[in-house]
């Protein structure tokens, strides 16, 4: 994946990801009290798996070509570790 496809596909889950913290934020509004903890937790889990892509992000958005090309195996690596832990996350 080259790095502008790799930035592409990191905004669009960024994305998704900030529609299903929202969606998850609702749901703490309107649960009861027993269910808000869960939920709470689950946010966090997804929270931070979101400022994880962004990271990513960033990051391959300001390496130099020569550092992209070096980093690629790595990022894609990262990226799939990322999605297949938030996947978990929305599940639970």
């Amino acid at each position: 994946m080259d790095r502008d496809t790799f930035i592409e596909k990191t905004k669009a889950q960024l994305d998704m990801l900030n529609a299903e913290i929202a969606k998850q934020e609702a749901q703490i509004r309107s649960a009861q009290a027993d269910a808000k903890a869960r939920y709470k937790e689950q946010l966090e889990d997804m929270k931070a798996q979101r400022d994880a892509f962004e990271a990513k992000l960033l990051e391959a958005r300001d390496a130099s070509d020569k550092a992209w090309s070096d980093m690629r195996a790595g990022f894609e690596a990262a990226w799939d570790d990322i999605a297949t832990a938030f996947d978990r996350a929305t599940k639970r």
